[in-house]
């Protein structure tokens, strides 16, 4: 007996991450797995067109590169439809879980928002596409250990400098440069550089999608805690829908500045060829499909692969094809809920503890 409480004290207490059997993997037995598998075919669709050496994040055991999913890739266009068997056969035989911790499990959404092609009085606040100036940099390209990070800046006397932030790119930093893609309501606009893409109706009824192009460079800051601080909104109840409710009731300039401590900006492009029934891109360039995209912290977990989440009345197999500025750390995740109203109610309140399980293929020889 006391051998056998060793042994298992000793398990729980693995350094992570560390592997464990399928069958450890809380709610294995419960969810409709074969629901995922259409979400990591898109995965695979783009990772073909990658080199098998091209990096998609995760560190040290973590770590995988594109060519490390082709055969599971080749396996995953086999499965039937909505066969559950067939689809636990090939993740069990494809994939291994490891357990990488606990974290916090959020929600987004793509936004349905009212735009216009010129400025008007509700609609005073543009959506800009990436500008020239831009540069990004991949910072594992000159550091091993900076592997899957990056940064951005603009180029002055040969040297990488911060690119504005938000509050001086909504102060008019970026004007005249022909960038406005749209015309939208300011509250709209904050929310959609969380969210990273859109659906912009005009006037005439027609549709933009737009989705994430490039970032500023500065760190994301979550305003949310400005409000808790100053005792504006309770810490219980903090959601998305409570910032956004103290945005609108809030004079004009007091919303500007609150949504000004966010340093963080986004700069989209239109995303065309996709259909109504589909979601937006995520980081990786696949579409989103609700309830089974999660985005990640790369630097954490590979993008493209299965990941098990087990949070709070939650447990379901999702694919990690997306990132955020606001996801850090190994456990750390927010799933995509849809879009429109019904999408945003879902992924509102959605702030509950999570344990995340990544399951990854082996490295390719």
């Amino acid at each position: 007996m006391t051998l056998l409480l060793a042994l298992t004290l000793a398990a729980c207490t693995q350094p992570l991450p560390h592997p464990i059997p399928f069958t450890d993997l809380p709610g294995w037995s419960s969810d409709r797995v074969s629901q995922a598998i259409p979400a990591f075919r898109e995965s695979c669709t783009v990772l073909a067109r990658m080199p098998a050496d091209r990096a998609l994040g995760g560190d040290g055991p973590l770590a995988r590169d594109a060519g490390d999913y082709a055969p599971a890739c080749a396996a995953a266009a086999a499965v039937p439809p909505d066969d559950e068997p067939a689809a636990r056969d090939f993740l069990t035989r494809h994939f291994t879980p490891w357990a990488v911790g606990e974290g916090t499990l959020t929600g987004y959404f793509e936004p349905e928002l009212r735009g216009s092609t010129e400025p008007t009085p509700a609609l005073s606040t543009p959506l800009l596409a990436r500008p020239p100036s831009l540069v990004e940099v991949d910072l594992g390209s000159f550091a091993s250990d900076l592997r899957g990070r990056r940064t951005a800046g603009l180029v002055r006397d040969g040297r990488l400098q911060p690119f504005p932030d938000r509050a001086a790119i909504s102060g008019g930093a970026l004007a005249g440069q022909g960038l406005e893609l749209a015309w939208v309501d300011p509250v709209d606009a904050f929310f959609l550089h969380i969210q990273g893409s859109g659906r912009v109706t005009f006037p005439d009824g027609s549709v933009r999608r737009l989705g994430y192009a490039a970032q500023n460079g500065h760190a994301y800051v979550a305003i949310g805690r400005f409000l808790i601080e100053s005792g504006a909104v309770a810490r219980e109840a903090m959601s998305m829908q409570a910032i956004r409710d103290w945005l609108r009731a809030a004079p004009p300039t007091d919303a500007a500045a609150l949504m000004a401590r966010n340093p963080s900006y986004v700069f989209f492009r239109e995303l065309t060829g996709l259909a109504p029934e589909k979601g937006p891109l995520g980081a990786l360039g696949a579409p989103l499909m609700p309830g089974r995209s999660l985005a990640v912290d790369r630097t954490q977990t590979p993008l493209g692969t299965p990941v098990w989440v087990a949070g709070r009345g939650l447990e379901r197999l999702a694919v990690a094809q997306d990132t955020g500025g606001a996801i850090r750390g190994p456990a750390r995740a927010d799933l995509f809920t849809g879009w429109g109203e019904a999408a945003a109610e879902a992924a509102g309140p959605m702030r509950d503890p999570a344990r995340l399980f990544v399951l990854l293929p082996p490295p390719a020889p």
